[in-house]
């Protein structure tokens, strides 16, 4: 008796429509949740558990070499103007090193950028992403391990990253503006 009730619920569960819409966005919504969170695992990133030892992290100083190697032939390629590389690797945990690099025009950021990145893949270094392709004033390329800024001169100007990165240029501003001037 209990096999027959139990069939005669899910006949009428398949003949109410609104019992049968419900279940499917039930199954629509458990699906979306678990496609999300694996594309979150997927992109978080690991905390380092050991310190690197001496041969990794050599073998990784000469892959950012590598990188920026490749990415001062792109910038020397398109004609970029003004270009410094920083070693941030001490200051902050995002990057190893930046590079600041400035542009004629927006076109010309824009094109420095596209370079790079082209650049990059053929050396086989994957970009994580680029913003700021749109306006052309100011165009990040992340290289994981090494951040390129190509930025209009004005905009270079108004944010002075190299003052904001370079410690020893902000203490020898510091002493300028207190008057000692080393």
């Amino acid at each position: 008796m209990a096999v027959k009730r139990a069939k005669k619920s899910s006949r009428s569960a398949a003949n109410s429509p609104a019992k049968a819409k419900s279940s499917k966005s039930k199954a629509s919504v458990a699906k979306r949740t678990r496609v999300a969170t694996t594309q979150v695992k997927k992109t978080a990133r690991k905390p380092q558990s050991k310190p690197q030892s001496k041969t990794t992290a050599a073998a990784k100083n000469a892959g950012i070499k590598d990188v920026v190697k490749v990415v001062e032939g792109a910038l020397d390629d398109m004609k970029a103007v003004n270009v410094k590389v920083m070693d941030v690797h001490k200051l902050t945990d995002i990057t190893d090193t930046m590079v600041i690099a400035s542009g004629n025009s927006d076109r010309h950021v824009r094109s420095i950028a596209d370079r790079v990145v082209e650049f990059a893949k053929k050396a086989g270094f994957r970009p994580m992403g680029v913003e700021g392709e749109r306006d052309g004033e100011w165009v990040l390329v992340d290289l994981r391990d090494v951040i390129v800024h190509i930025m209009l001169p004005r905009v270079r100007e108004f944010y002075r990253l190299e003052n904001l990165w370079d410690v020893s240029a902000a203490r020898r501003e510091a002493a300028v503006a207190n008057g000692s001037g080393s």
